[in-house]
Formats: C-alpha cells, structure tokens, sequence
C-alpha cells in the first residue's frame, strides 16, 4: 500500500450514476482511492458513541450559558435554527407533573462539574412508557435515574431531564458550527444498545437465533432481551452479548441470522472494518490490566471499565463477520481485506479489530473504505461509567488525526449514538413502523406501538418488535465536503448509515430481508458535492476543552 497526495476532482451528476471522483491520476493511487464511488467520498469513518438523546447534548444549540471558568461557545451570526427546546418546554414542561412523583422536572442544564451522570434506563419498553403516546411526560418515571446524595433534580430521576450545553460538549457544538448536523435523527427502533449496534450495519432486529440463555420463551418479561416476532421467530429489543465471543456472557449469547453491510462490502472486494476499542486481548494496558478485563479510568467520572463491551460490538452477531477468538489481523497491511497479502489466504481478524488497529493502518497507507470505530468503553459517552468529557477526548483525536491524512479530501466522519439512554428529548415521531407485543409494547396502549402492518422480518413475514422510529439522537457529518453550519431537517436513522454505504459503493444495492436500509432517509442533503464542495477547512480542536487550536501534534 503507498500513501499518497490525493487531488480532488469535483463531480457532477451524482445521483445514483458511479464513476470515479475525487481522484487524480497519480501512478500509486490507493486500492480504496481507485474504486468507482457514487460521490468524492472514498473513505467512511462512523464513530458510534453511546447513549444520548438530541436534546441532552444540543437542546439549547446554538445557545451556551458560558459560565466563568468553562470553554466558552459564541454561535456563529449566520447559524440555521434547530429544533430545540422552546422557553415554554424548559419553564412549563408537560414532566413537570404529578405523575412523575418527586422527579417531576422542567429541563435543566447540566454543568461541565457534572459530567459524570448516572446511566438512565433505555430499555425497549421503558421508553415507550416516556413516550405516553406521544405526551412525552413520563420521563422521570420510567427512564430516569438519580445519582446518589445531594438535593436537587439531579439527585432524583428527574436527573433525566438534564442537558448539556456547548460549554461541556463543545468539541461536537464547534463541529457542528463548521460542517453538518441533523435535527431529525433518530433510532430506528425503541431500546437500548444491541439493537442500535445491529440497525447501524443491518437495518434488523429480527431474526435472533439463540445459543444461551436463562429467559423463558413462553413466559417474557418486558425486561427480556428478545419477544416472539408472531411468525415463529424471535426479534430483539435489549441487551444481550453475542454469541461464541471469547468475552461474552458465559449465559446470555444469540447469533443474528441476516445479513449485514460487511457481507455486501466482502462481495464487491471493498475494503472494511468494525474498530472496537479493547478488541486485541494481547494488548496490556498501563494499569496492567489485559485480556477480556482490560480496563481504562474515565476521568470523569473517577472509575474504572473495561474496555470491551461485547454487546456494543455490530459485527460479532453474524457468523459471516464474526471474529470470536479476536484473533490478530495478519499484518498492518492486510486490515480491511478479507484475504491476506498473497491475495488468496482467507485473513484470520475477519475485518474485526481494535481501535489502535485503525490508526496504525491509516498511518501505514492502508485506510480502509468503510470503517466503524467504537470508543474504548471509557470514552464512549454512555452514562454511567463514561461522559461527554472523556468521549471529547477520543474523537476529536480521531477528527484530528484524519485531518492531518492525505486523504482527508475524500473522507467523511459521521458521529451518532446507539441509542437515547432514556434521556429526555421533546420531539416525538408516530411511529411508521408497527408493533403489538402484548407485553413488550406500551407506547400507544397497551399491547400497542404505532398502527398499521408491523414491518417485514428476515423471512418476509409482518415481525413485532421493530417498532420505530424510536428516540432522536445527534448526527454530525464531518467532511470538506459537509454543507457548512449547515442543520438538516431532513429524516434520517440509524439504517441511513447503511443505506450511504450502499449509495455510494455498491450502486444502491439494498440487503432485503426486511431491512430498514430501503425506507431510510437518505443522509446526501448533508453535502455539497456540487462544483463549489470540498473547500470547507480544517478543524482542529483541545481534546481536552473542545475549542479550536492552530494546529495539533502528529499521532
């Protein structure tokens, strides 16, 4: 592989015409750079954080409260309105009622001091019960949580309804002042992390086959990670590890039977990999910790976690992309390839690998097409054991680092979340897609989510479970050729992360079996690949404060 200058060449007529942009002539031109893309994108970086609502980190953009000592945030004059909350809905709140008991609460903001939240509950049904259809009154009832000691909201559950402004999550507010961002983003689905982990690269919750597990079939609680979909099968709507990982629950463990967007990748030979933080077991960390119990202390919240989370991990549940041993990547050279380098030997990672496995191959010349990178579990956002702060640190030192690549020209960064944590957001969506799980669902009654046909599963036939959209989340899209200051208020979700994939290499080729990549919304209106795109500046940002700086040291 040899790293190279690469010369962007505008492009017209996108649509859904492929052809070679963004690409010059140079006689080492990468084997990624060489592929026939429907836009100059050539290389995808998805960081997929953990657990928050739009609200919670951008309910009052572009406005900071800017409090002495805390990095200060001042909008840019021309900066487009978003949907966020109103005075009335952070002075008159529909939570702030009976109902809600001692937690009832309007919004308020979460001070830089208080990073470190705790982890409210984001389970399928939970937020459905929130959603009270369509009130959005029942937050500190059924999903919040509170931290412990002190008087206030935020030592109650209606800590739920706390949000963070750009003095705390400023690295993400600055992104979003010089590229893109939605307004209208959402999960697919309602529930927790697997489930997001699966939408993201598959668009299905159906089809779960499982290995292990202590739940009962016949008798579900609506605590339970999976329901009977109403044909015979099983979807999923929480957490639950996957199968044969080394790391995983020795309890709980399913296999996913669809595919997913690395078997289509695999196919046309484009070049892939799933990064997630703690997935090479040899590695030892500076606290000695190693193995399945490698642990980092997030600085905010003053403890310890282990870096792998087995049920954040999107590729593990497919038997075609699967690496359950986290065996090594045969070389630097071979990651993103399904062979090794004499071009014939399957390559044993099967496109599973470590986050430091992304930098050293970027840094080597070999930086792959389409790349998910998930945060060791310290810097991954989510409640509890993570925070904004810590997960500052870790994208923007891959924000930085891109930008200082030959190939940022051709790059995209796309940062969004697996799920809602529960947190508050005040924006509802009916859902367009059904369910009727007698237990499972409760957002417009009992036994009821959405209305209308439940959506296809694996096998074709209408599946409950999938009851979507579910809860907004954040969507930044970091690229020169992202719209500049720009909100788009155009629907997407998670499955519209496939669906670019799929746009953009392999020609619109869709993964059927029910997926959600043929009704998602198309994330393009966050570009501008017309003759004047792919002029936006670098940006470089503290990891530590999140505001800008003239330049950042090579990684």
């Amino acid at each position: 592989m040899f790293r190279r200058a690469l010369i962007a060449v505008p492009c017209a007529g996108l649509a859904l015409s492929l052809f070679a942009c963004g690409s010059d002539s140079h006689d080492h031109q990468s084997a990624q750079n060489s592929l026939q893309t429907a836009t100059p994108i050539k290389h995808l970086v998805v960081i997929y954080g953990e657990n928050v609502s739009f609200d919670h980190y951008f309910g009052t953009y572009p406005n900071a409260t800017n409090p002495a000592g805390e990095p200060a945030f001042t909008a840019a004059g021309n900066t487009p309105a978003a949907n966020v909350l109103t005075d009335a809905l952070k002075t008159n709140n529909p939570n702030l009622n009976t109902g809600n008991g001692a937690g009832a609460s309007n919004p308020f903001r979460l001070d830089r001091a208080q990073a470190a939240t705790a982890d409210q509950n984001h389970a399928y049904t939970a937020e459905q019960q929130a959603g009270n259809n369509g009130l959005l009154d029942l937050f500190p009832k059924f999903t919040g949580k509170a931290s412990s000691g002190g008087t206030g909201a935020f030592f109650t559950t209606g800590q739920v309804m706390g949000y963070f402004d750009g003095n705390t999550v400023t690295g993400l507010w600055n992104y979003a002042q010089k590229f893109a961002m939605s307004d209208n983003a959402w999960t697919s689905t309602y529930g927790p992390s697997t489930p997001g982990a699966l939408e993201v690269v598959s668009g299905q919750t159906n089809g779960v086959q499982i290995l292990k597990t202590t739940a009962s079939v016949s008798t579900l609680a609506k605590s339970s990670f999976f329901i009977n979909d109403g044909q015979g099968g099983i979807t999923m709507i929480n957490d639950v590890d996957p199968g044969n990982d080394v790391c995983s629950s020795k309890t709980d463990q399913v296999l996913m039977s669809g595919k997913n967007i690395g078997d289509l990748l695999n196919a046309k030979g484009i070049t892939w990999g799933g990064f997630m933080g703690g997935f090479n077991l040899a590695t030892t960390n500076p606290n000695g910790t190693t193995g399945c119990q490698r642990s980092t202390v997030a600085t905010a919240v003053g403890a310890a976690t282990a870096d792998y989370i087995p049920h954040h991990n999107w590729f593990q549940y497919y038997a075609s992309t699967a690496n359950p041993q986290h065996t090594r990547p045969s070389s630097t050279a071979a990651i993103g390839f399904s062979t090794q380098t004499d071009g014939k030997t399957a390559e044993p990672a099967n496109h599973q690998y470590d986050t430091d496995d992304f930098f050293a191959a970027v840094k080597s010349g070999n930086y792959p097409s389409v790349n998910f990178l998930k945060a060791p579990a310290a810097q991954d956002a989510h409640a509890g054991y993570s925070d904004p702060l810590d997960e500052q640190q870790f994208v923007v030192k891959v924000v930085n680092f891109l930008q200082q690549q030959p190939d940022w020209n051709s790059t995209a960064v796309i940062v969004t979340y697996d799920d809602s944590d529960g947190w508050y957001d005040h924006q509802y969506m009916a859902p367009v897609h059904a369910s009727f799980d007698a237990q499972a669902d409760q957002l417009n009654g009992s036994g009821v989510c959405g209305t209308g046909t439940q959506p296809a599963g694996v096998s074709g036939g209408a599946v409950n479970g999938r009851c979507g959209p579910g809860t907004r989340i954040p969507f930044l899209v970091i690229s020169p050729w992202a719209k500049a200051n720009f909100v788009d208020h155009t629907f997407v979700d998670q499955a519209s992360v496939v669906r670019f994939i799929e746009d953009n290499w392999l020609a619109g080729q869709r993964l059927g079996g029910g997926s959600f990549d043929a009704t998602s919304g198309s994330i393009m209106s966050m570009f501008d690949f017309s003759s004047n795109g792919g002029k936006l500046p670098q940006l470089f940002l503290d990891q530590t404060l999140g505001t800008q700086v003239s330049s950042v040291p090579t990684i």
